[in-house]
C-alpha cells in the first residue's frame, strides 16, 4: 500500500471516529428527550434559519417528505418547533424553534462547538480554514447548500 493510500485510509478512519465522538454527546442528550439525529439536524437548521420553509429544510437534509414529516410532527407536538403558514404564499409552511427548541439547539450546538474549538486550538494557526476547505471539497454539490452555510 502506498503512502498516499495509507494516509487516505487514516483519514477515513479518523473521520469515522471524529464523527462518532462529535455526535456521541449530542446523541446522549437527544436520547433524554426521546429524539435522534434526524431531530437534531432539523432543530439545528431551523435554528440556523428561522422561518425556513419545509421544502428548503427538505433540500438541506436530503430526506424524504415522509421522514421529515415524522420528525417535524414529533417536534411540533412536543413544543420544540412552531409551524405557520406563509402570509404571502399560503402553500408554504414556515418553521421556527420555540423557546424550548431554541434552548435545546443552544445546548447541543454549544457542546459540539466546544469540541471543534478545542480541536482548532490544538491544531495550530490556519487549521480552521484548512479544515473547512477539506469539508467543502467533500460535499458533492456545495451549490445546493443554504447560502448562509456556504459563505
Amino acid at each position: 500500500m502506498s503512502n498516499r493510500d495509507t494516509n487516505i485510509r487514516k483519514a477515513i478512519e479518523l473521520f469515522f471516529f471524529a464523527y462518532r465522538d462529535f455526535t456521541g454527546e449530542a446523541d446522549t442528550i437527544l436520547d433524554e428527550y426521546g429524539f435522534g439525529r434526524a431531530h437534531h439536524r432539523a432543530i439545528y437548521f431551523i435554528g440556523r434559519s428561522p422561518r425556513i420553509a419545509v421544502h428548503e429544510l427538505l433540500a438541506i437534509l436530503k430526506i424524504t417528505k415522509q421522514s421529515l414529516g415524522r420528525v417535524l410532527g414529533q417536534l411540533i407536538t412536543e413544543g420544540y418547533v412552531r409551524q405557520e403558514i406563509d402570509e404571502k404564499d399560503g402553500r408554504r409552511r414556515l418553521l421556527t424553534l420555540t423557546k424550548f427548541g431554541a434552548s435545546l439547539e443552544r445546548l447541543l450546538t454549544e457542546r459540539q462547538s466546544q469540541r471543534i474549538e478545542k480541536a482548532y486550538a490544538l491544531s495550530g494557526k490556519g487549521a480552521d480554514r484548512s479544515f473547512l476547505k477539506v469539508l467543502e471539497h467533500m460535499i458533492d454539490d456545495l451549490g445546493s447548500i443554504h447560502p448562509e452555510i456556504r459563505d
